[in-house]
């Protein structure tokens, strides 16, 4: 894995793992909408490139420039904005990275989407209910594209600096809070993990879970 397309880099989790990926040398091609974190991302050695990932021609022309072995997507957006990448945006990463013969996908999504639904309780998947049913769409449209995926599944996001014990694990109905920069550790060793190869798994801290599940952690 060296050469990768990483999506959601302006901030939050893709801003830690675009730090992360340069940090191992890997070359990484950021997509972003606006020009307000490329000197940031260019000072960490990441190409930018400008693009709005629910245009899918543009997004289909970036992807196919150059061979990449990775697509990551972090995208996503908040109840109350209007026409979100959740779906979208993510849906033509996919069909952009099947059309250019990509090795693999990550996609960062989240607890509450899928079966992991059980997991949150009920006032907060009324208040997500949106943008997590588009979030299970993508993982929906990924799970059936044909592509090699790890989706990851982060709990309650927190903007702290990494603790190191983030986990992984394939048990649905766990919840808790993490580190973004954790999280973002986790998709970058899944990427060259076998054994994360087309896996669904949350992403939780055990030091700071809801209420005291017994569950086994996922071993990349």
């Amino acid at each position: 894995m060296t050469r990768i397309f990483l999506a959601g880099a302006s901030r939050g989790v893709g801003r830690e793992i675009a730090k992360s990926l340069t940090a191992h040398g890997m070359n990484v091609v950021a997509l972003l909408r606006s020009d307000s974190a490329r000197p940031d991302l260019e000072a960490m050695g990441a190409t930018v490139v400008m693009g709005d990932a629910l245009d899918a021609d543009a997004i289909a022309a970036l992807i196919a420039q150059q061979p990449f072995d990775a697509v990551i997507s972090t995208l996503g957006g908040k109840p109350t904005d209007g026409d979100r990448a959740d779906f979208k945006g993510n849906r033509n990463l996919i069909d952009a990275a099947v059309k250019a013969g990509v090795q693999r996908f990550a996609l960062v999504s989240s607890i509450g989407t899928g079966e992991s639904a059980a997991a949150l309780p009920p006032q907060a998947l009324e208040t997500l209910g949106p943008v997590l049913a588009e979030k299970e769409q993508a993982e929906n449209h990924l799970t059936a594209s044909g592509l090699t995926y790890t989706i990851i599944r982060p709990g309650g996001l927190k903007s702290e600096p990494p603790k190191g014990s983030a986990i992984l694990t394939e048990n649905p109905n766990i919840a808790g809070s993490i580190h973004r920069a954790d999280v973002a550790t986790l998709v970058v060793r899944s990427l060259t993990s076998d054994r994360a190869k087309n896996k669904i798994l949350s992403a939780v801290d055990p030091t700071m879970l809801f209420g005291q599940p017994v569950f086994e952690a996922f071993v990349l």
